[in-house]
């Protein structure tokens, strides 16, 4: 036998901004990004969430005149691509073609860029049409939603929808640079407003219980739109995220995933309801029922349950759904079908992050159904 043991090591590194009016003469960020990393021939295209789109018609022209002062060496592809916004984003197989498709006829090679401003669902797709093509294509990822900026848009994941899964098809490829601008918050809806608050209150209860108080304290100025709060929440978040991701299994290859506390449930209610609840109001019933599967196991008290259902529901979100006990037609409860689906996503065995107690984690590889039932019964009389 003769064997040849590869073995290498690959540093990614990457900035996350936080600014407003990145697109101001006056404003810098976007410009170093690039610090000189262009050449002759550089190009960027831009793919534009359709919902943001149609809030912000001007950002064309402002983008236009950006690159004219600070960047005129780097060409724009005159014809932005617009995409619907939302999970119909990652359902629609065409999307990934559409971008392939402009990435070929306008010769973007892997020395120029795509640029995405959006949602979490839109930056998603656009950064697995930027992954595969040429190998990879430098991504600038702009959120414009709360959730994209404190969670979706941060990571090194991409992913589209396929086979009736969500997540099915997708890379991990960190993108270029991260460049969330708060101003673009402004012209959200209260639905979308909030949606970041739960991946916020996830990350609190499994890291940072400081976190978790303060979200509690400010249920008032997050659920009345103040910006200021907003502002703190997203950056927190999205430092505890990162943390995270940098602290070890970056690419996920092992069976568990922290970051996702409360996310089995969430992916299935999405389909279950047809995408009508959004990711976030799905998380938030996601980490209600494993907040409660945990005090039902004794790992948190009464007053710890409560605390954290009635946080939920001050910012705005329920914390029950019908969708929560609906059947097939075998009469087998369809959200139990989701943790199969999970552990097949990620490989190996079933693993659960629920709470060990408030603050910290804690990973489990079995789940009582019954008990999960009672955990659902909880939540609908508690939301009563």
């Amino acid at each position: 036998m003769h064997l040849i043991q590869q073995s290498f090591q690959v540093n990614y590194s990457y900035p996350v901004y936080f600014s407003e009016g990145i697109f101001h003469l006056k404003n810098d960020v976007l410009k170093k990004c690039f610090e000189n990393k262009y050449d002759f021939n550089t190009k960027i295209l831009f793919v534009v969430d359709t919902n943001f789109y149609s809030k912000n018609k001007n950002i064309t022209n402002q983008i236009k005149e950006y690159f004219n002062y600070h960047l005129p060496e780097i060409k724009i592809i005159d014809h932005f691509i617009e995409i619907e916004g939302g999970e119909a984003a990652k359902n629609d197989s065409n999307i990934v073609n559409l971008i392939l498709d402009k990435v070929h006829t306008c010769a973007i090679d892997r020395h120029s860029y795509i640029c995405v401003m959006g949602g979490g669902s839109v930056i998603d797709v656009v950064g697995f049409a930027a992954a595969i093509a040429h190998r990879g294509i430098r991504l600038i990822r702009i959120p414009t939603t709360t959730l994209a900026q404190n969670d979706a848009a941060i990571g090194v994941k991409n992913s589209v929808n396929t086979y009736g899964k969500k997540n099915f098809t997708g890379t991990f490829a960190p993108p270029f640079a991260v460049i969330n601008d708060f101003n673009f918050l402004k012209s959200l809806n209260d639905r979308d407003w909030r949606c970041g608050i739960a991946e916020a209150i996830k990350v609190a209860l499994i890291k940072d219980l400081g976190f978790f108080y303060w979200i509690q304290k400010n249920t008032k100025l997050l659920f009345f739109r103040d910006m200021i709060s907003m502002k703190s929440l997203i950056i927190r978040c999205a430092d505890l995220h990162l943390k995270h991701i940098a602290s070890g299994d970056a690419f996920e290859q092992g069976s568990a995933r922290p970051l996702d506390f409360g996310h089995w449930a969430a992916h299935k209610l999405e389909y279950i309801s047809n995408f009508k609840l959004k990711h976030g109001e799905a998380v938030a019933i996601g980490i209600a029922l494993d907040s409660t599967y945990s005090y039902l196991n004794n790992y948190i008290t009464k007053n710890d349950i409560c605390d954290i259902l009635d946080t939920i529901m001050k910012v705005g979100f329920n914390i029950y759904t019908l969708e929560l006990l609906q059947k097939d037609a075998d009469n087998n409860y369809i959200i139990i079908n989701g943790l199969e689906e999970f552990r097949e996503h990620l490989g190996g065995k079933l693993t659960i992050t629920l709470l060990e107690k408030m603050g910290q984690g804690k990973e489990v590889n079995t789940i009582d159904k019954n008990l999960l039932l009672n955990s659902i019964e909880f939540l609908k009389n508690f939301q009563k």
